[in-house]
């Protein structure tokens, strides 16, 4: 297979700040901003500046190679998907529960100190920590994404172009657009403040609101939609389009996506956009009218998506490492994820999707005590699933097989689609979408649709399938925020009758989780030391737990 040619530029030459990086390329064929005013350069940087340095290339770098190993594994973890074994930039202990309540009374609290996760995130958010801080990694990534975009931009009108200048002109502006609405969404998503910055050289020192960040995220994603929309020529958009995705990406549901196409992924962002800033209990009937609204135009089940998958080289992301899926895929004793007996748990009884894909093993996995109160567990991934026909299969170790999904996707689509139909009274709507995803997936489960389920059971239906169907894609930690099961059990959050397997390898079947998590992480440290906030800066502390 052809090796996926990126770009190595836009190096951070100091910690991650919001993008005072510059250009930083001697090798001829790896154009600076000098010379990528050309089409081919352009091109050529539009897919090193996205790919290289927005998801691979930070100092510190974290342990599992790249953004999706690192941050999206964080969300994983603290969204009680898996576990993690490994010390390194704080895995182990970023996802222990406060506590957990045994089936026999017993209270364990969280065996590392600080005993809160809050306090331990605030505890190592010093600039001095630099890879040991996990709050810099996402932060990292995102502004370094963002600020490639911004390169691409600045130099997109002054590049002159064969064909239909203008289509081709309008490909490249949809690709920055759609890659800083993603870098927004992800910083407001998880940080309580964050910076705006269009600049292809150099940031500013404004915090602002993590809803203004989302607020900017859904403007950058209608002005990729304004230029797609601009596009008059779909073949030389295309042509363009076809060069930045990598070959070897453009498989299964990955390919050129037609300006329609990238649209309603468009509005699958903003629709995921609203919904997980947006609390169940503070959700309005009017948002869920805007979700239902994006979601109907949404994603639908042919449409190309943004995905990645392994080549021999493991130029973007290797077949053994880098994901939550391939960091989870074999057994608990070869595997750097665990699989949380709650996300099996989530399962229902003859869910074929379980037995394709999650073996029992002989043994329980019992870590080390550090790893925390609710981590050991009886089940691993299989590798390849076990071959049911039909069935999705939730990870592959082998070169290429798996296909990783950078944004949304029509399975996320349609399950926002059904959960906002639940709430606002379309009870029977929302269920025969979820009959659908499962019968899409091979679930073998019988309709749930037409039974006159109450609204309670429905909601309970939609959240077990959420978990079921979207493991792995960095969704688990926006969930469990914005159902409350982050939150303090005294303030109505956690977990009853979960599973939990103790140290001794004893199963109890209706603990109860407190995880006490921050909803929204301050800003790293390792930004203000180099970039202090403005006076005229909304505060860049989240107030929980102060």
């Amino acid at each position: 297979m052809k090796k996926f040619k990126i770009l190595s530029m836009l190096m951070l030459l100091g910690f991650v700040l919001s993008c005072k990086d510059q250009l930083d390329v001697k090798n001829p064929n790896q154009p600076t901003t000098g010379s990528a005013n050309s089409e081919s350069g352009l091109i050529n940087l539009a897919q090193g500046a996205i790919y290289v340095n927005g998801f691979l290339t930070v100092k510190y770098g974290g342990f599992y190679g790249g953004f999706f190993g690192d941050p999206v594994g964080y969300h994983e973890i603290m969204g009680d998907n898996v576990g993690a074994e490994a010390a390194n930039q704080r895995l182990n202990e970023i996802g222990v529960a406060n506590y957990v309540i045994l089936d026999d009374g017993t209270k364990v609290i969280n065996p590392n100190s600080p005993k809160l996760q809050i306090d331990m995130l605030r505890q190592v958010n010093i600039n001095a920590n630099a890879s040991d801080n996990p709050l810099y990694y996402e932060w990292a990534y995102m502004y370094s994404l963002n600020s490639g975009a911004n390169n691409v931009l600045a130099l997109v009108d002054e590049t002159e172009f064969t064909g239909d200048a203008e289509s081709k002109k309008n490909a490249l502006k949809a690709w920055a657009y759609w890659w800083k609405g993603y870098a927004y969404a992800r910083i407001g998503s998880v940080y309580y403040a964050g910076i705006i910055n269009d600049e292809a050289v150099g940031t500013n020192n404004n915090f602002v609101t993590k809803e203004a960040i989302i607020a900017e995220s859904n403007a950058n994603f209608d002005k990729a939609a304004a230029a797609l929309g601009a596009v008059s020529s779909v073949a030389d958009y295309s042509a363009v389009i076809g060069k930045i995705i990598p070959a070897f990406f453009q498989v299964g549901k990955g390919g050129i996506l037609t300006p329609d196409m990238w649209k309603r992924n468009i509005n699958s962002m903003k629709a995921r956009n609203l919904l997980v800033n947006t609390t169940v209990k503070a959700m309005t009937p009017a948002q869920w009218a805007s979700i239902i609204a994006l979601a109907k135009d949404g994603v639908n089940a042919t449409d190309f998506v943004l995905t990645a998958r392994s080549n021999e080289t493991s130029d973007f992301i290797s077949a053994t490492g880098s994901t939550p899926s391939a960091l989870t895929a074999g057994t608990t004793k070869t595997s750097n994820f665990k699989v949380s007996e709650r996300l099996i748990q989530d399962f229902k009884a003859g869910d074929k999707r379980l037995e394709n894909n999650f073996a029992i093993e002989t043994n329980p996995w019992i870590g080390n005590n550090d790893r925390g109160n609710i981590f050991n567990t009886r089940y691993g991934l299989i590798d390849g699933g076990k071959g049911l026909a039909g069935v999705v299969v939730l990870g592959n170790k082998s070169v290429g097989a798996y296909e990783f999904y950078m944004a949304t996707t029509y399975e996320e689509n349609q399950l926002t689609l059904a959960e906002a139909l639940i709430n606002t009274g379309d009870i029977e709507g929302g269920l025969k979408i979820i009959d659908g995803i499962r019968t899409l997936q091979g679930a073998g489960l019988a309709a749930v649709a037409g039974k006159g389920l109450a609204l309670a059971a429905a909601k309970e239906e939609l959240r077990s399938e959420r978990r079921v169907v979207l493991p792995f894609r960095g969704l688990a930690f926006y969930d469990a925020r914005r159902w409350g099961i982050i939150d303090d059990v005294a303030s109505g959050g956690g977990r009853a009758g979960a599973i939990v397997v103790d140290k001794a390898g004893v199963v109890s079947k209706k603990a109860t989780i407190n995880y006490n998590f921050l909803d929204y992480w301050d800003v790293p440290a390792n930004e203000l030391a180099y970039n202090k906030a403005s006076e005229a800066s909304v505060p860049v502390q989240n107030p929980k737990g102060l």
